[in-house]
């Protein structure tokens, strides 16, 4: 099954929720990235939920998270916008770790547990939307739930998990947000938080293949789910071959030539999906001189 996020209320419109099926979506990330087993895990809960905040928004807005820890794995960076599509990276694909106390993927320790977690939100105003908070835990889906409360002044619960299988591919991702609406009463909030206080962990819920709406099911009980819509999630980079050759013919006559004279071709790679584009001599003339028409 295609991976797919849902969109829904509960408790008679006091709770908006979003449950996402990543499994495909961190599969093509961690592919393309060619992480180990712990990377794989925060890159995969990080592009979960930024999926889940790209159905946030509205249009051709879009968001940029980026989560840098003082952790060996470096900084990991996700973009995603309204329409379900998301891409990601992480600096360091290749550290790994042992399981943790809990016997979990030791996310925190290739994060790092001091650092920043930061949402630039294009909202296609003049200025962007910026929120920054401290990480509490490294742990990914701790933090963002920080930042909900903290940046946005939305309580929320955010949950991410990740399964890799001892051949490095990912079998099953997925994650939820839970979030209060304005006026919500004080009965409503003390059930959700028993209710998650007493549900299995996320990456169990995900392990077992439960669906998106299962997922919310089991936070919010089947009862109190108002499902709205749903919304097709993939991987999707917006790099080209064209994209590169605009950069490429910004640089100018000057920069351009000393390509040619110094390096005989250029080459480009892309961050988020590792695409490789080569420019040998006679292509870069020929952007060299389209760029001086």
């Amino acid at each position: 099954m295609s991976d797919y996020l849902v969109r829904a209320m509960a408790y008679e419109g006091q709770v908006r929720a979003y449950a996402v099926q990543s499994t495909d979506t961190v599969e093509e990330a961690r592919r393309r990235q060619d992480t180990w087993v712990t990377p794989t895990a925060a890159l995969g809960r990080t592009l979960t939920i930024s999926s889940m905040m790209g159905a946030m928004l509205k249009g051709e807005d879009k968001l940029t998270i980026k989560i840098e820890g003082d952790g060996p794995a470096g900084a990991i960076i996700a973009d995603a916008n309204s329409k379900g599509e998301v891409r990601g990276y992480i600096k360091n694909p290749h550290v790994d770790f042992d399981s943790n106390e809990q016997g979990k993927l030791d996310v925190a320790s290739a994060v790092g547990t001091a650092g920043t977690l930061s949402v630039v939100k294009d909202l296609g105003m003049r200025d962007h939307f910026t929120g920054q908070v401290p990480l509490v835990s490294g742990e990914i889906s701790e933090d963002f739930t920080y930042y909900f409360a903290n940046s946005e002044q939305v309580p929320s619960a955010v949950g991410a998990g990740v399964i890799v299988g001892t051949d490095y591919t990912t079998l099953a991702a997925g994650g939820f947000i839970i979030q209060m609406m304005p006026g919500a009463d004080e009965e409503t909030t003390a059930e959700i938080e028993k209710r998650l206080s007493e549900m299995p962990s996320i990456s169990g819920l995900v392990k077992e293949g439960k669906s998106p709406e299962q997922i919310l099911h089991t936070v919010l009980g089947e009862e109190n789910v108002e499902v709205l819509d749903t919304l097709p999630i993939q991987f999707k980079c917006r790099c080209s071959r064209e994209r590169v050759e605009t950069a490429i013919a910004s640089l100018g006559d000057e920069e351009i030539q000393r390509m040619i004279d110094e390096d005989q071709g250029a080459e480009a790679k892309c961050h988020f999906c590792n695409e490789d584009y080569q420019f040998d001599v006679e292509q870069l003339k020929e952007l060299q001189s389209s760029a001086s028409e």
